[in-house]
């Protein structure tokens, strides 16, 4: 279990650094006059959905048998 957590948290890791979402969020906490911990709680719960929906479509594709 191990293994795999840390084979999707690097591979997951790597592939965010310097892409357009990182990107937005350093525009986000460069502009923005609110709380910095307001920026970082909003794009990880972004991120935290986005994968919660990938998870679950995989599971429904896993259940077509495809």
């Amino acid at each position: 279990m191990l293994k795999a957590f840390l084979s999707v948290f690097i591979t997951v890791f790597l592939a965010e650094i310097g892409d357009k979402t990182q990107l937005a969020t350093v525009l986000f906490a460069a502009e923005a006059k609110s709380s910095k911990w307001i920026i970082f709680a909003g794009a990880a719960l972004a991120l935290v959905l986005a994968a919660a929906i990938g998870v679950l479509l995989a599971l429904a594709l896993r259940k077509l048998d495809i």
